[in-house]
């Protein structure tokens, strides 16, 4: 894992810590061991095992309380909102209004210059999406929908619209995470034919329909996640 770039680390680290919590050796209620027994047991920086934690928290899947550490989600939970790790830096309804307006412009932009060999790459994201959230692999399901995105970013013409989104994309991130658990199984089935929608108009180099469904995506994914765009 050394070997890979942090981003890479941070997924893998997430993913192997979500397997050992559907395995049950890490069960429900459990507390997690400490960051430095673990980093060293995952033979990863505790910079990246805090990002995946993190991660894994905005999942629903762990739950940390101060002074006590950090547990696996389990009785002790009482349902509500998740975390919103960048709260008291920027609102998470401020996030989700930028992404509407930078997201559909993106979109709209990037649909002439859509070719077979990208659409064939959302495709892919779009498949691995779907089927991860049927395998319940949460780790699997976001980084596909990151993938799908992210896509649709790079075939954007213009830099200083490609170079805006990286510049927030932690944030960006976030807020594809944050309504995970929150998301019932037909919320699921409509934020998949979403991006089916978004798919199809990317694949007709149609802008303007490209631009509505992802208009409607973003909105609906906002909703979830317990903010109203008007």
């Amino acid at each position: 894992m050394n070997q890979m770039n942090s981003k890479s680390v941070t997924q893998a680290v997430a993913a192997t810590l979500q397997e050992m919590i559907r395995s049950g050796v890490l069960k429900p209620d459990e507390k997690i061991p400490s960051q430095r027994v673990l980093s060293e047991q995952l033979q990863v920086s505790r910079a990246s095992l805090r990002e995946a934690l993190l991660t894994l928290e905005t999942l629903g899947l762990v739950r940390t309380y101060p002074a006590r550490g950090t547990f696996v989600t389990g009785s002790q939970d009482a349902a509500g909102p998740q975390p919103w790790r960048f709260d008291g830096q920027v609102r998470i309804g401020d996030v989700f209004q930028t992404r509407a307006l930078v997201e559909t412009e993106l979109c709209r932009l990037a649909a002439p210059y859509v070719t077979s060999d990208i659409v064939a790459a959302l495709e892919q994201a779009t498949t691995a999406f779907e089927t991860a959230w049927s395998a319940g692999d949460l780790v699997g399901h976001v980084e596909a929908d990151l993938r799908f995105h992210a896509l649709i970013v790079e075939t954007c013409p213009n830099p200083m619209l490609r170079d805006f989104y990286r510049s927030v994309r932690d944030l960006m991130t976030e807020s594809q995470r944050v309504p995970i658990p929150n998301t019932a199984v037909a919320r699921m089935q409509a934020s998949i034919r979403e991006h089916r929608a978004i798919l199809e108009a990317l694949g007709r180099q149609d802008g303007p329909a490209a631009a509505a469904a992802m208009q409607d995506h973003i909105r609906n994914t906002a909703a979830c996640a317990g903010v109203s765009l008007a």
